[in-house]
């Protein structure tokens, strides 16, 4: 007997069915509700095959619920679905805004804006449509290609759904560090303006001048904040910000000028006044308003390297080479590590090696 596959299609009832033994029928010829347990190692390949067996028209669609049960008319479909549409298994994104008014402005807008993201996970836009049907919002589907390889449909669905956060960030200006990224690289730095800093996002209007020591010892602070904060963070050379009551918040993009030399220069003075050198981080150029920016994105950092520590300070505005400085972020601000708590990870540190085990909290303190 051959291997049972992770999906097909009985012509005669006109199901899916599943390895378990379990169906799914078709509300109709061309659509199906799964449950997202359902996925699990379900094979794009197989599941094209299926769908071209319960093709009877132009495509046929698989919606999916996290409902405990699977019923057509009491299940909450995920905005995220697959098709077999053109002869093509896709990914299917919907997106209801009014922020683009036709197909060739959507196209515009939406292809670079995913491209960043879709690029990393072997994937690409293949298709953005209008619904006639919608007015006000517009209802947007994106179709979205990716690659099988090495993937089960859970895999792809994934996909879908990582490309509904820079869409909804777009649509809403609800930001996260991993959106402002991919905004940032798809050339829409734009979108960022009017948001406020916080305790993952620092904007600077020019570059730091790396030719002063004060300039390295103040890139190496920048990227030492979010490297001792929690959720890491992002630097951008290139925006300007203004003050608010509360903080300040992003005003207006200012491109910085850029060449060869440029990145190298930051990552040079990063590696001579940072220890330890931060785990993957990026420094990059992006596009925006006809010039660049410098992006420095430090992703979250793991505990036990902290805190990092920037050789040289800057006290009442005098440069101390000697000093050790440590900051970490809060709200938009910086603070500084108090002395008591550098001293109590020493002492841990120091007790684990000795003892093998961390010192006692004296009784009373927390």
């Amino acid at each position: 007997m051959g291997k049972s596959k992770s999906v097909a299609f009985d012509r005669d009832q006109h199901m899916l069915i599943l390895p378990n033994g379990e169906s799914r029928t078709g509300v109709d010829s061309s659509d199906f509700l799964l449950h997202w347990d359902d996925l699990k190692g379900m094979l794009p390949t197989e599941l094209k095959e299926a769908l071209r067996r319960a093709l009877d028209g132009d495509e046929v669609v698989i919606n999916v619920t996290h409902d405990d049960r699977v019923e057509e008319d009491y299940s909450i479909a995920e905005p995220v679905s697959i098709k077999l549409s053109a002869g093509q298994l896709v990914v299917s994104v919907g997106l209801a805004t009014d922020a683009v008014g036709n197909e060739e402005e959507a196209t515009a807008v939406f292809t670079p804006l995913l491209t960043p993201y879709l690029k990393r996970q072997r994937a690409s836009v293949s298709k953005i449509e209008m619904d006639p049907y919608s007015y006000h919002p517009l209802v947007w589907d994106i179709e979205i290609l990716c690659s099988p390889r090495g993937r089960d449909v859970t895999d792809l669905f994934q996909i879908g759904e990582g490309a509904l956060a820079p869409l909804q960030a777009f649509e809403s200006g609800e930001l996260t560090r991993e959106t402002t990224l991919d905004l940032l690289r798809s050339g829409n730095a734009s979108v960022l303006i009017g948001q406020e800093e916080g305790h993952w996002l620092d904007v600077k209007s020019a570059h730091y001048n790396l030719q002063s020591s004060s300039g390295k010892i103040s890139i190496a602070q920048a990227v030492a904040r979010f490297a001792n904060a929690e959720h890491g963070g992002i630097v951008v050379v290139g925006m300007r910000a203004k003050k608010v009551p509360g903080g300040e918040t992003i005003s207006s993009i200012c491109p910085v000028p850029v060449d060869g030399r440029t990145l190298r220069s930051y990552q040079t003075a990063i590696e001579q006044h940072l220890y330890p050198p931060p785990d993957y981080l990026d420094i990059e150029t992006v596009p925006a308003d006809g010039g660049q920016l410098v992006i420095l994105h430090i992703p979250p950092q793991p505990e036990e390297h902290k805190p990092f520590l920037v050789h040289g300070a800057i006290v009442d505005g005098k440069i101390e080479g000697a000093f050790i400085s440590i900051v970490r972020r809060r709200g938009e601000s910086s603070i500084p590590i108090t002395a008591p708590a550098v001293h109590a990870t020493m002492a841990a540190g120091r007790a684990l090696l000795r003892r093998g085990e961390l010192p006692k909290e004296p009784k009373g303190q927390h």
